[in-house]
C-alpha cells in the first residue's frame, strides 16, 4: 500500500488502476475490494469510503471472504509482513515479545487455525495491551465456525478504517446540509403508520450494487433520521426496499414480501422524500416532498 497521505478529492480524482494501487491494500493482500468500490466514487467522506468496502466484502460471499481472512499474517509470528501490518504489530510490540509470551502466541495461534482454518485476527491498534490480545485469543476459540467468520470480518473491517484514517487527511468540516433523503410508510388498510418496518438502501453504479444501511421506522412511519443527507445524498441512482413480509409477521396475509422503488437523484441539494402506501395487495409511491 502507498503509505503517501492524500485527501478525499485526489482519492476521487484517481482513474481505478491508480486507486486500486493506492487503496488495494487497506484490505490486506486484497486489491479486488478497491476495484469494486471504485464504481460508486465520488466516495462524499472516509465513512462512506469504509462503508462502500466493507459493503463489497459483505456481499463477496463465502469464498472470497475466507480467502480475504487467510491473506493475513498471524500475529507476532516471524513472517514477510506488509508495511501496514508491520506498523500495526510493531506498534504493540508484537516483534519484540520476551520467550514466554512468545510461547503463549505461538500455542493460541496453533489452535486457532487448527479450529477455523485462517489465522486469528483482530485490530491490534484498538487494543489496551498484549494481555488483551491474548485474552481475546482464548475467548475466540469458543465460537463456533459462523460466529468467528463474523468475528474476524468485523476485526477486518476495523483494520480498513484505521489504514483508510491513515491513507487520506480528515474530512472537512460538513458545510449546511441542504439535501436529504427521507421516507414514510403508512398501512392504508388499517389507516395508521406502518411502524417497525425494516428497509434497506443500495446505491447503484455501473453494475455495482452496494448497500449503504438499514433502517427500521417509528411509530410515526418514519425513520428517526434521514437516510441520507448533505454530502452523503451524491447524484445517481438508488434502490430502496421495504421488508413487507417481515413487517406483517404472516406469511399467508398479503400478496408482497419485498416492494423495491428504484429512484434517480439528479440534485442532491433537494428534498427526495418517497411515501409508500400499503395494502394487502396493492402500493403506490410518489415523490413527495
Amino acid at each position: 500500500m502507498n503509505t503517501s497521505v492524500f485527501d478525499l478529492a485526489a482519492v476521487n480524482s484517481l482513474d481505478i488502476e491508480a486507486f486500486s494501487a493506492r487503496l488495494g491494500g487497506i484490505f490486506e493482500h486484497s486489491p479486488w475490494v478497491a476495484r469494486a468500490a471504485y464504481a460508486v466514487r465520488p466516495f462524499p467522506s472516509i465513512a462512506v469510503l469504509h462503508a462502500t468496502m466493507v459493503s463489497v466484502v459483505a456481499h463477496s460471499g463465502p469464498d472470497r471472504q475466507l480467502a480475504l481472512l487467510r491473506a493475513h499474517p498471524e500475529l507476532a509470528r516471524p513472517a514477510s509482513l506488509t508495511a501496514a501490518s508491520a506498523s500495526e504489530q510493531g506498534g504493540m510490540g508484537l516483534d519484540r515479545l520476551n520467550a514466554e509470551e512468545a510461547a503463549l502466541f505461538d500455542a493460541r495461534n496453533a489452535a486457532y487455525r487448527e479450529k477455523f482454518g485462517f489465522p486469528f485476527i483482530i485490530a491490534v491498534r484498538g487494543q489496551k495491551d498484549r494481555a488483551a490480545i491474548l485474552a481475546a485469543m482464548t475467548a475466540r476459540l469458543d465460537h463456533t465456525a459462523e460466529e468467528e467468520i463474523a468475528a474476524a470480518l468485523a476485526e477486518v473491517a476495523k483494520i480498513a478504517r484505521f489504514r483508510l484514517d491513515d491513507l487520506i487527511v480528515a474530512d472537512k468540516a460538513p458545510g449546511p446540509a441542504a439535501g436529504r433523503l427521507t421516507v414514510h410508510v403508512l398501512d392504508t388498510a388499517e389507516g395508521k403508520p406502518a411502524a417497525g418496518l425494516q428497509l434497506k438502501l443500495y446505491r447503484l453504479a455501473d453494475g455495482t450494487r452496494i448497500r449503504l444501511g438499514i433502517w427500521r421506522t417509528n411509530a410515526d412511519g418514519r425513520c428517526e433520521a434521514p437516510l441520507l443527507s448533505g454530502a452523503a445524498l451524491l447524484a445517481g441512482t438508488y434502490e430502496v426496499v421495504f421488508d413487507i413480509l417481515g413487517w406483517r409477521g404472516v406469511p399467508d396475509v398479503g400478496f408482497y414480501d419485498l416492494i423495491p422503488i428504484r429512484f434517480r437523484v439528479t440534485d442532491p441539494a433537494a428534498h427526495y422524500h418517497i411515501p409508500l402506501l400499503l395494502s394487502p395487495f396493492g402500493y403506490s409511491t410518489y415523490r413527495g416532498s
